[in-house]
């Protein structure tokens, strides 16, 4: 008896190792979506630039661009994940994308900008962290019960947002500097000695991502094991095409699947289009400075920690699928809002000139976009968990992250659209509302535990 307790015993040790290894992954990768794609380097892209109306175009078609990339590829890459071979060895690779596209984003220099360049290896980057979330969050499903999946994922995604947290407020007190006055926000120049001319301090947000994903990952490399890993069988890219195809064929026989894949592509997209553009609007229709967009950023990040831990408590009780909706329903909302903000109105109101209520409003809207944005991410990851062939994990996330990718160019190429032919950020970004819209309606068709409840 004594022996069978302590068997018991290392096993549910073994398996806590294993979830906060898998916490690491969204600790690592967190400050590419919130240093890179949101709070510091896109409105430094647009102090580049000049011009936010323009900035937010190039913006929208080189994410554009890399969305279609992942869209291709990422069904391929999870079946044949599935057919052979071990997850960890995919994430490896990516990993190593992931870190030579941040650090690369270093040479962003002022007076010597290359905007292709950097887009490239911006792309290189985001590529390399899609790629590696689907073989990890493949993985949700090995660490517990179905009736914990939604509270791991919760607590991951939360422990994700601190991590972004941590390096939003390194970046603003150690290192991103004012324009205008070359000091960061708390009055330090940036640290190490950088040039605060060259804006030295806020292109160190490129390096910093690379190492913080670098050291960060250690754990999840040294505590999580791949418990379906297996040599990968001679013809595995032949076999893995077939079964995709196969797979493919099949959606239309599994309807609530099919349906969330295409609710999921379009609220997750909307989504998506919020965080790539919420600093760069900020930053070209209210005229913050990077530092501004970064406190508005901490408010974000602290407002999606809370809610995406409180979100998978009320994804274990209620199930993803009302908490999918419930947000979606108050992103639209948002979507809304944003339009109706700016430096001349308030939702359609007159403001007086050097009112402070447009930078509170855009506050209060940066809140709700993290606490929804949280939750919903963590919420959606386990609805495809109830969909999705347990057999097959790996490539229904590859199927899942097409759906977030098959239309990821289309918010940011729409929102590049829109903003180019209306010479306005504010209907740019008006198209964020339709998608969101879509996702709602789609997702009357999804059964709360998939086709196989039936």
């Amino acid at each position: 008896m004594t022996i069978e307790a302590d068997i018991t015993t290392a096993r549910a040790s073994t398996l806590r190792k294993r979830i906060w290894g898998w916490f690491f992954f969204d600790w690592a990768s967190q400050p590419y979506n919130t240093l890179l794609i949101t709070f510091i380097f896109a409105p430094y892209v647009k102090e580049l630039m000049g011009d936010g109306t323009a900035a937010q175009s190039a913006w929208g078609f080189g994410i554009g661009a890399a969305g279609v990339v992942i869209a291709i590829l990422a069904p391929v890459l999870g079946a044949l994940a599935d057919t052979g071979g071990n997850r960890l060895r995919w994430i490896w690779l990516f990993s190593g994308l992931y870190v030579l596209g941040s650090a690369m984003l270093w040479f962003a220099a002022p007076g010597d900008f290359n905007l292709i360049a950097t887009l490239f290896f911006f792309a290189i980057g985001m590529i390399g962290m899609e790629f590696a979330t689907i073989f990890t969050n493949a993985m949700l499903p090995d660490l517990g019960p179905k009736e914990e999946i939604g509270r791991i994922s919760g607590n991951g995604w939360a422990f994700g947002y601190v991590g972004g947290l941590m390096t939003l407020v390194i970046m603003l007190v150690l290192f991103a500097e004012s324009a205008t006055t070359g000091k960061t926000f708390v009055g330090l120049s940036p640290l190490f000695g950088l040039d605060a001319e060259a804006r030295e301090g806020t292109r160190f947000v490129g390096p910093l991502t690379a190492i913080w994903y670098a050291v960060f990952m250690i754990p999840f490399f040294v505590y999580v094991r791949d418990p379906r890993a297996r040599p990968a069988p001679k013809g595995a890219v032949a076999t893995a095409l077939r079964d995709l195809k196969a797979t493919l064929k099949r959606l239309p026989q599994s309807p609530s699947l099919f349906a969330y894949l295409g609710s999921s592509m379009f609220y997750r997209d909307a989504l998506n289009g919020m965080y790539a553009f919420g600093g760069i609007y900020a930053a070209g229709v209210l005229g913050w400075s990077v530092v501004d967009v970064g406190i508005f950023g901490i408010l974000a990040i602290i407002a999606g920690a809370l809610f995406a831990w409180l979100g998978g408590m009320a994804d274990a009780r209620f199930g993803p699928k009302p908490v999918i909706t419930a947000c979606i329903l108050i992103l639209t909302g948002v979507a809304v809002a944003i339009v109706l903000i700016s430096r001349d109105s308030v939702l359609g109101i007159a403001v007086a000139p050097g009112s402070k209520l447009p930078d509170i409003a855009f506050y209060v809207v940066g809140a709700m976009i993290g606490a929804a944005g949280g939750v919903i991410q963590s919420a959606s990851r386990t609805m495809m968990v109830r969909q999705a062939d347990p057999l097959r994990m790996t490539e229904a996330f590859g199927l899942y992250a097409l759906a977030g990718k098959a239309t990821s160019f289309m918010a940011p190429t729409l929102i590049g659209i829109a903003t180019y032919a209306s010479g306005s950020q504010q209907v740019g970004v008006s198209p964020l509302i339709g998608l969101f819209a879509v996702g709602l309606i789609l997702l009357l068709w999804v059964k709360p535990d998939g086709d196989r409840a039936v």
